[in-house]
Parts: C-alpha cells; structure tokens; sequence
C-alpha cells in the first residue's frame, strides 16, 4: 500500500459574518498517498478552496479553524505532525517549501512592483534554498525554461503585466516547484485560460510531477480535467465530501446523484446529444444549510429521510465511499431506482 502524506481529519471551518456563521466546511476528512494526484471537484461554492487553504491554516479572518487536524508525515520515519497545531514560524518553513500552492488567478499572485525573475528567485531565498537573490534569478532562468517560458533570460527581467495570463501561470508555477515540495496544491490553475493553453498547462503539471516525484492536489470544477489528470477524486457538495475513489471506481460505478449529475453535464463527443443535462438548483445557502442531506433539494430521488437526516460515509467498495441514503445498502429496490435515467425538464 502506498504511504499517506496527509491525513485530514474532521476538518472543519467557519466565517463569522454579520449575516450569520457560514459553514463553509464541515467534518471534511481524506487521506492523500505519496506519489498521487488527488482531486477535489465540485461546484463553485462547495468548500474545495477554502479546504485547500485549510490545510496550512491559510484562512483570514472572519474565518476560523473550528476544529479537526492535518496530519503531515514529514519523512519515512519520523511521526505525523499536526499542521493545525504547530507553531507559525514551524509552519512557515514548511509552506511553501515542503507544501507550495499554485493559485487560480495569476495575476494576484504575482506582485506588479518586482520582476518575475526577482519574485521566484524571492521563494528560493527565503527557505534558504539559494544564499543570494542574483543566484535565485540565475536558477529562476532554468526554472522559466522547465515551464516553457519563451526567452527567459530576457523573461526574468520583465513585469507581470508584460506577459499572457498563461506565462504568468507558468512563472507562478516556477515559484512553486522552486524549492522542490514533496506537495504541491494546484487551485484551478486553468480556470482563466484558454483551451490550448489549459492542456498546454496541465502537461507541463503533469511533466513536472513525475520530474520532482510530488504529490499534487488538484482543485477543479471539471470532470474531464480529473479523468485526465487524477488518481482518485474526492467529490464536495456545500462543504461536505459526498464521494470519494480512485477515477476508475468513480467514473465508472458513480454511487452519489451529485456524481452522477456531474458526469452527465460533461459533453461525449462520440454521442450527438441535442442538448445537455445540467443540475436544477443552486449551492444552497451554508449559513443555513438544508437539514438531512444537503443535496436533497436538488436530488431527484430524494425520500424523506434524506431531508431528515444526514447520511453517514459508508465504505461500498474497498477504497470507494459514499454518504447517501440510498447507498447504504448495496443491494434492493433503492439501487435499481437509482439507475433509472433522469428525465431533463
């Protein structure tokens, strides 16, 4: 079996709003192996961010931690440490260098006022993996060139504004593999790109695992991205996971209607569809999340203990989980009605 780089437990996290305490996550808990590309898909809204963050308690106020833990295995040998209960300055060193984050937009990433060279060069400085900035900005040109940025010894000395929203994406990834982390957090780093520059971008994500043997979280809201790039997926609905797999598991046997849902709003280019399937309803509203399931008001085959009461994760197949009532079980008439196609209204 492979050995888990991080155990998340319980994970928990709340915005202390005038309107209201909104829940943004609640009792998120997976486990990420060494070597793997872990997914966490779901719609805008669903917690897949701020979960992310979560991780290296990068959530600002008026969110909080309210409770769970990020068990980190640092090395082979050594005992797990808790990300959540650590000291800032300990947790410092770690992120950014053993942990680093590729965030979805570029353009906020990147400070206007300094050179792209300067600001990668900056990560390597500060975890003391160069003793020099020039010496940074001499490694950034080899890092520019891993990423594909075009002439990057002229590169390293132009501004953020100066290059294409996929080369900025591009230099922020420099900056995240700079100091060679054993994880590395992609938060929809295609989401504003391009076609072509999107698959251009998760090649290179792809290369770039293999190359420094990290572990990748991706954060996405596309399927076809996970079929592409995952080893397993964790599916959220309005800060909860509601299913967890490897790809095949999931994509083949979908046991959530959420799932399910996603999967047939992706476009087949081998069938000719007239018109494609979408999911009625909106993310609800967290600062009073519906009782029971909390996607019981989109579901279609909701019962009325599914707007009772919250379903727990079951285990249906070795490594395979679900929370959904008519899942609990694996065989009956709840299983055969769920197979039935949805009708498009």
């Amino acid at each position: 079996m492979p050995k888990p780089i991080l155990d998340v437990q319980d994970l928990t996290v709340h915005f202390y709003t005038y309107a209201g305490v909104v829940k943004a996550i609640e009792g998120v808990s997976f486990k990420i192996f060494e070597g793997e590309t872990f997914a966490l898909v779901g719609e805008t809204g669903c917690g897949k961010t701020v979960t992310s963050r979560a991780l290296t308690r990068l959530i600002e106020s008026p969110g909080r931690i309210v409770r769970g833990r990020v068990l980190y295995y640092r090395t082979e040998s050594s005992s797990p440490i808790d990300l959540l209960k650590i000291p800032e300055e300990e947790l410092r060193e770690i992120r950014g260098k053993e942990i680093a984050y590729i965030f979805q937009d570029p353009t906020a990433s990147l400070d206007p006022l300094y050179t792209n060279g300067y600001q990668v060069s900056e990560a390597m400085y500060y975890h003391g993996t160069v003793s020099k900035i020039k010496e940074g900005i001499l490694r950034a040109v080899d890092l520019f060139k891993k990423v594909l940025v075009p002439n990057p010894e002229k590169n390293v000395e132009t501004f953020p504004h100066e290059l294409s929203g996929g080369m900025r994406q591009r230099v922020v990834i420099s900056a995240a593999i700079s100091n060679n982390p054993k994880i590395v957090i992609a938060d929809e780093p295609t989401t504003a790109l391009d076609v072509t520059v999107q698959a251009q971008i998760l090649e290179l994500l792809r290369k770039l695992k293999d190359e420094y043997n990290s572990t990748v979280i991706l954060i996405t809201h596309n399927m076809g991205v996970v079929a592409e790039m995952a080893d397993r997926v964790a599916v959220m609905y309005a800060g909860k996971i509601v299913e967890l797999g490897d790809i095949f598991s999931v994509f083949e046997k979908p046991y959530h209607p959420y799932t399910r849902a996603l999967l047939r709003a992706v476009p087949d280019p081998l069938k000719r569809i007239e018109r494609l399937e979408s999911i009625p309803g909106t993310v609800p509203n967290l600062i009073n999340p519906p009782p029971g399931c909390r996607f019981h008001p989109r579901c279609p085959y909701a019962t009325d203990k599914c707007k009772q009461e919250e379903p727990p994760v079951v285990e249906i197949e070795n490594g395979h989980y679900v929370a959904c009532w008519l899942y609990e079980k694996l065989e009956g008439e709840e299983k055969a009605s769920m197979q039935q196609p949805v009708e498009v209204q």
